[in-house]
């Protein structure tokens, strides 16, 4: 989401290969319009808005082609520009904007192999500098900025398992901690923070590939470091959407049902009061969540827009379709 409401989407995985290029949603019209494109084609990279409304996007790649580099798109201008590279090549690594205005990223994959480190990017200087590690290597974890100002990191793939662990980022020493672990190891989870302070994790997948879905979800309460039960999804689901709305309640949207099945249309919402799922009208596609876009619009609506779909082939293919929820 852009300062003026309109929504970026970069990159992705087209049906050919990682793209370069750029659009942007207007809600005014409902109409998508090309603009910049990036320098370098990504795929599992992040796009994170900075303080003064440009937007950082750092690394991406495929498991042993992971990109180092960044760049900064500017809507007053309407292009990218290289910015500084990070210290190691990432894809599917976390990022999250900090109350300072740096940016964290952590983890990921390089060329060989889920990471550990993370490292801050200071839109001040246009650098990366190396920040403590995590004690866990986790390929495409969550981070949760909680009220406190700390991070929540939760789950991943470690190169071996799907991990159950959680950790905490504290800005002011530049040191990850571990918390209490999720009841349920988790890879293609969602992290939402609620009004309340507390971060619903939902979902994900047991296993890097041919693992098990899951319909669980779980709590985390930061005023006790601890992850409690919560009820369950009517779907086991991973690689999904997770949008707050403005009335509190969480939008889960698509995923996969399993690691081998195929990917979901279903939709559902959770009440924080109540700790409950309940179902949603379903999406015009399925859609799984590499190249997906959901972001809550200043309407209130909800914009759901790209994502890949399993032919009956077994051949995913990229969608360019867009959808509302309203």
């Amino acid at each position: 989401m852009l300062p003026d409401g309109r929504v970026l989407l970069t990159g992705g995985m087209g049906n050919a290969g990682p793209v370069t290029s750029a659009e942007l949603y207007d809600p005014a019209s409902g109409k998508f319009t090309r603009t910049g494109s990036m320098t370098t084609a990504r795929y599992d990279h992040t796009a994170t808005r900075l303080p003064d409304g440009r937007v950082l996007v750092t690394g991406g790649g495929y498991v042993g082609a992971a990109i180092a580099s960044a760049e900064i798109y500017d809507p007053k201008t309407a292009k990218f520009t290289r910015t500084g590279s990070m210290a190691s090549a990432r894809g599917g690594p976390a990022a999250v904007l900090l109350p300072d205005g740096r940016v964290l990223v952590a983890g990921g994959y390089d060329t060989k192999r889920p990471l550990a480190s993370a490292e801050l990017y200071n839109p001040a200087t246009g650098k990366f500098v190396l920040t403590g590690p995590m004690s866990v290597a986790r390929w495409g974890p969550t981070a949760t900025l909680l009220p406190d100002g700390l991070v929540l990191m939760t789950g991943g793939f470690d190169g071996s398992n799907a991990v159950a662990s959680a950790e905490l980022y504290n800005p002011a020493t530049g040191a990850f901690a571990p918390t209490r672990s999720m009841a349920t190891a988790r890879l293609g989870q969602t992290a939402t923070l609620l009004r309340d302070g507390r971060v619903l994790i939902a979902g994900g997948l047991s296993a890097y590939l041919l693992g098990t879905a899951t319909a669980t979800a779980e709590l985390f309460d930061p005023a006790t470091s601890t992850f409690s039960p919560t009820g369950s999804m009517s779907a086991a689901r991973f690689v999904h959407s997770a949008t707050l709305l403005a009335d509190g309640r969480v939008l889960i949207a698509g995923g996969r049902e399993s690691g081998g099945g195929g990917d979901l249309a279903s939709a559902e919402l959770y009440d924080p009061a109540s700790g409950t799922f309940a179902a949603s009208g379903p999406m015009t596609n399925a859609r799984e969540t590499e190249n997906k876009t959901a972001v809550l619009l200043q309407s209130g609506a909800v914009l759901i827009a790209g994502g890949y779909v399993q032919g009956g082939s077994g051949a995913a293919h990229a969608l360019t379709s867009a959808e509302l929820c309203q």
